[in-house]
């Protein structure tokens, strides 16, 4: 059994991952698009057992528009004509998703603006003042 490593403390079994394959997409011929090499990738990100109940809200919240009403994640690849790629490259995708989910936001810090950028703005607004008033007709 795989184990899908996601950061340092999180990792999904492949054992939670349920895959369906299907007839690709796009444009064929004689003999193209009559083998199942599109992978399609099911999550269920609100019954895995390795994700925490706080993960599982970080995940609907930053990428529950990927989410179907159930919480399953739907990943897709038709990458390759090999169906053992394109599952490979769905996982890959999944784990990037997750990943990006996952990752702790920066905590911004909030800083004093400095007298000196403050004058220059002030002095750079009072200059394009200037130009506009010297754009107006003369009154004689």
């Amino acid at each position: 059994m795989n184990v899908l490593r996601i950061n340092n403390t999180t990792f999904i079994h492949e054992s939670e991952l349920k895959f369906s394959a299907s007839r690709s997409s796009g444009p064929g011929g004689q003999y193209v698009n009559k083998v199942n090499t599109k992978v399609t990738l099911e999550f269920d990100v609100l019954k895995s057992p390795n994700l925490t109940d706080v993960q599982k809200e970080i995940i609907q919240e930053i990428i529950g528009h990927r989410l179907t009403k159930d919480g399953l994640l739907l990943v897709s690849s038709q990458q390759s004509r090999s169906q053992l790629a394109n599952k490979q490259d769905a996982i890959r995708k999944l784990v990037t998703i997750l990943q990006k989910a996952l990752e702790p936001k920066k905590f911004r810090r909030r800083r004093k603006i400095s007298m000196a950028s403050k004058y220059a703005r002030l002095q750079a607004k009072r200059h394009k003042s200037e130009i506009k008033k010297m754009r107006k007709k003369v009154d004689y």
